[in-house]
């Protein structure tokens, strides 16, 4: 086997006067020179699992996303990025404002020693802007090869007091992501203990883990699939009975019901009405736990929390956090133990995701719309719903709105609407047809109000023609072959021209259907619909 040989180069500061014993001298335990008043405003910090959820943690308003790329990342499930993926990923974030933390918290052995350095080498060159370690020759092989990068320290490595985080900010960390275990105020005093340039990153919302910050072997044990490499396969949530080996037929309760008990299975966190105890405890960054969720739920929670540390009062969006899967809610360790949810694994859900907008168009006349004011992707970037431009005929009036279906909606359902920086607003949904002839991954939004119009045209000059002509055959003809010639020209640009097919149901699985509404929406709208019966879709 090949040897690989790795030297070891720490970083230290030149105002590190803390010795190397991980003893903090007296002059390390201070107050920070930040008060609450002017400490640096609070990141967002959002899991990207793949290109569906990035865009959505990046459209609703995460300052930042954390995301791996096939390996060293702890995530195998999700379905993460290629190498190759990556500076597209980077770009595309860096475009919206946003910073990208790329993880290689994955605790390493020697064989994976080998590929590290081209694998670190290639996040530098994607310009990633920091990444995440928890193994200390994860980090020695980051110096070596890519000095430059930002190292954050992961909650894999326990950090639960001011002493470690000492020692990893001499070896060149700049952010600690806390253990889960510690406390608001064990990290407010760590906070006072570390110097100002040493950030703070906490996990906030999403699923616990029942070992000490996740290093887990149950799953590695029962499985074969190691939790500290990304494949765990959460045997803490099954359910357990108690035997005892001689006596094989008979069980002992453990505070169980009828279909067993889950002595592991931790609550979900949910730090939403704590965010300025967080504030004045000095947290940097909040962390959203989710890199196998999806994008309904990443939506979802990044547009809550948006709206809260933009200072709206969390009475009114923490109802919004029921509407995603999820299991019962704590607040972990912050404010006490943390609890378990020992009667079931049971996921609550309360909404389904079934749409999402490609683009919407006032409508102007029975089957006429106004391509000056479509609100698509060019639109997103002209602001066209700034609040002064929302006083003519068309927002006031009536909107055609193209969606592809991700779960089935009806005629005259009422859906609700997530928009960034949006109130939830509600819509009714008239007129719902099914699209045909036209594909929003790989057509513009200008083609299709083109292709729309033109059906649309078609349409009317047919029934002219029908009440014209009666029963003059010559005539029909004629248009006939009109319409054959423009549907020609249309295939030109789709597959096939451009249809719609009046429905009473949106069924098909991104398939694209069109509807009337009240609202102006925009393109990456987020449709849901709540559930008629909490346990199954409707």
């Amino acid at each position: 086997m090949k040897q690989v040989s790795v030297n070891i180069h720490l970083k230290t500061t030149t105002d590190d006067k803390a010795s190397l014993s991980g003893v903090l001298p007296s002059e390390v335990l201070r107050p920070s020179s930040l008060s609450d008043s002017d400490r640096r405003p609070i990141e967002l910090l959002a899991p990207a699992g793949g290109w569906e959820q990035l865009r959505y943690a990046l459209y609703f308003g995460a300052d930042a996303v954390y995301l791996a790329c096939d390996k060293f990342g702890l995530r195998s499930r999700a379905g993460n990025f290629s190498l190759e993926e990556l500076p597209k990923a980077i770009a595309l974030a860096h475009q919206y404002g946003a910073k990208v933390h790329v993880t290689c918290n994955a605790f390493a052995h020697d064989v994976d020693l080998e590929e590290l350095p081209s694998y670190i080498e290639a996040i530098r060159d994607a310009q990633a802007d920091a990444v995440i370690v928890s193994d200390l020759g994860v980090l020695s092989v980051v110096q070596q090869v890519a000095p430059e990068l930002t190292v954050h320290v992961s909650t894999q490595a326990s950090v639960s007091n001011a002493a470690a985080a000492m020692m990893w900010y001499r070896l060149g960390a700049r952010r600690i992501v806390c253990a889960r275990e510690m406390s608001c105020d064990e990290i407010a005093a760590m906070r006072r203990a570390i110097p100002d340039d040493l950030e703070i990153e906490v996990f906030v919302h999403g699923a616990m883990c029942m070992a000490i910050s996740g290093r887990c072997l149950i799953s590695d044990f029962m499985t074969g699939r190691a939790a500290n490499k990304g494949e765990c396969v959460q045997p803490c949530r099954w359910e357990y009975r108690l035997k005892e080996p001689s006596r094989p037929d008979q069980e002992f309760g453990i505070e169980e019901d009828e279909i067993g008990t889950y002595l592991m299975n931790s609550k979900d966190l949910n730090m939403l009405s704590h965010l300025q105890d967080l504030r004045r405890a000095g947290v940097d960054s909040i962390k959203i736990e989710g890199r196998v969720k999806k994008a309904f739920y990443v939506a979802t929670v990044v547009n809550a929390y948006r709206h809260v540390l933009d200072g709206e009062d969390p009475a009114l969006w923490e109802k919004e956090l029921d509407t995603i899967s999820h299991r019962p809610y704590s607040t972990g360790f912050f404010f006490g133990s943390a609890e378990q949810s020992t009667d079931a694994d049971m996921y609550q859900q309360l909404y389904d995701w079934v749409g999402e907008v490609v683009c919407a168009a006032p409508v102007t006349a029975r089957t006429s719309f106004d391509n000056s004011s479509v609100c698509g992707d060019e639109a997103l970037q002209d602001a066209f719903l700034n609040k002064e431009e929302q006083t003519g005929d068309s927002a006031r009036g009536m909107w055609r709105v193209w969606a592809k279906c991700r779960n089935r909606f009806y005629q005259g359902d009422k859906l609700e609407v997530l928009s960034p920086h949006e109130p939830i607003r509600e819509i009714e949904v008239c007129d719902l047809a099914e699209v045909f002839g036209y594909n929003p991954d790989i057509q513009s939004v200008e083609e299709l109000l083109e292709m729309q119009q033109a059906f649309h045209a078609l349409d009317e000059v047919a029934k002219n023609e029908q009440e014209s002509c009666g029963d003059n055959q010559d005539s029909m003809s004629a248009f006939a072959q009109e319409k054959d010639k423009q549907v020609s020209e249309q295939e030109n640009k789709a597959i096939y021209p451009y249809a719609e097919a009046s429905t009473d149901t949106a069924r098909k699985a991104m398939g694209l259907y069109v509807f009337t509404c009240s609202a102006p929406l925009k393109s990456h709208d987020i449709l849901r619909v709540k559930r008629k019966d909490p346990n199954r879709k409707n």
